[in-house]
């Protein structure tokens, strides 16, 4: 009788050659490009963006008709229809220099941008978190909505004052998306389990329990024909920063103190350590005396934990009127995270500044389609096209024609930075 075959293993590595691409994948993105690469890859997707733009237009695509008669006409147009659209961007993610009656409508944009960004930073952090210890964390949707549910069901069940409510809700959607998170690192680390295929796996388990609450007698709002949870309490909600009028909240404030603990992980604990080790090499961590299991399942934990802050956000935050829990909570964060941790090198400093680009893109970009007519669906595309060029390092060096790492200086600060 023939036996089964067992899966083929790396010689150098002893793992499955499956694990060991998406590990090595994983040490390349915490690698990732030089930082001018990825000034130049963003500028890159704006100039594909502005395309874009052009050939949507009819009536600038109608002046490219007779463009060897009368060029002029054709570049003009493009120009106002670029630069129309931009500026419109500009004024709805930065700054608006007509709206300065109150110093409200100067924060207006501002507040927007910090506000899309916010839920961003959480999910960021939480697929680079993962990153660093070799782990694809994909179930950023299914860990955001087991956060949404738990700190809904305090919300509106916890009858207590604000000092209390607050942060038990908080609290409870960061357990609700860590043990979610912790589940798929206990299975990778006792049967083996790979991450990515649970983790798909749990969001499609999470969304339907999803559906399955908002419509029982338990969640569901008896005065909302719409299948919708009941309403937070009000002493559960986090506070806006800036008055009433503009939408940025104390969320913001959670998301920047997660940046501080998850740096200090990394870079000043033991337990970072351990799982940067993992992350690099399991095999020599295992060597080393440190339990990889446990590191990766402290990883999955840690993760899910900052997943279900997106969630805690989402519902206590401005995402909807009601801050209840719908079946569009996610509102596709979990996946839009792992671009924010891709552009931000798997880094707390670089994630940050990813999530305020694509925050920044989303709240200009609603400006944008007001304004100028543009479908904001140019948006997506131009942060598509971001994650496409940093992921492609070569293709931007090529069309810039830089040299090795970047070419003369930018090749020192390239070494400067990755040093």
């Amino acid at each position: 009788m023939s036996e089964q075959a067992a899966p083929a293993k790396d010689a150098g590595t002893g793992e499955p050659p499956e694990a060991d691409r998406f590990r090595r994948l994983a040490a390349q993105v915490v690698a990732g490009p030089p930082w001018v690469v990825t000034v130049l890859a963003v500028l890159l997707a704006m100039l594909v963006g502005a395309v874009l733009i052009i050939v949507s237009d009819p009536e600038v695509t109608a002046t490219f008709g007779y463009f060897f008669a009368r060029p002029s006409d054709a570049i003009t147009a493009s120009w106002e229809a670029v630069s129309t659209a931009y500026q419109a961007l500009f004024r709805g993610a930065i700054f608006n220099p007509d709206a300065t009656a109150t110093f409200t409508d100067v924060l207006r944009p501002i507040s927007e941008t910090l506000t899309e960004a916010t839920p961003l930073i959480f999910g960021g952090l939480a697929v680079g978190l993962a990153f660093r210890a070799g782990l694809f964390n994909i179930g950023g949707q299914g860990q955001l909505i087991m956060g949404a549910i738990a700190t809904t069901w305090v919300g509106f069940t916890l009858d207590a004052p604000g000092i209390v409510a607050l942060p038990a809700a908080v609290l409870a959607g960061l357990a609700g998306g860590a043990l979610y998170g912790g589940l798929v690192g206990w299975l990778k680390a006792r049967t083996g389990s790979h991450e990515v295929i649970v983790t798909i796996m749990l969001n499609y388990v999470a969304f339907l329990l999803l559906g399955y609450l908002i419509g029982s007698e338990a969640f569901r709002d008896p005065d909302n024909p719409q299948p919708i949870s009941k309403p937070v309490n009000e002493a559960a909600r986090l506070p806006h920063l800036f008055g009433d009028s503009l939408r940025v909240n104390a969320g913001l404030l959670l998301a920047l103190a997660a940046v501080v603990f998850t740096w200090w992980l990394l870079n000043r604990s033991t337990l970072g350590f351990q799982l940067r080790a993992v992350g690099a090499n399991p095999n020599a961590a295992r060597t080393a005396g440190m339990s990889v299991g446990y590191g990766q399942t402290m990883a999955m934990l840690i993760s899910g934990g900052l997943m279900g802050l997106v969630g805690v956000s989402q519902v206590l935050g401005t995402a909807n009127a009601n801050n209840a829990l719908t079946q569009q909570i996610d509102a596709g964060l979990g996946f839009t995270a792992i671009t924010v941790a891709l552009l931000g090198r798997a880094s707390p400093v670089g994630t940050v500044a990813a999530a305020l680009l694509f925050g920044a893109l989303q709240a200009g970009g609603r400006e944008m389609q007001a304004a100028a007519g543009v479908s904001i669906e140019i948006v997506t595309v131009i942060q598509a096209l971001i994650v496409l060029f940093v992921a492609a390092p070569a293709l931007v060096r090529g069309i810039f024609r830089l040299r090795g790492e970047g070419g003369g200086s930018t090749g020192l600060l390239a070494k400067g930075w990755n040093g």
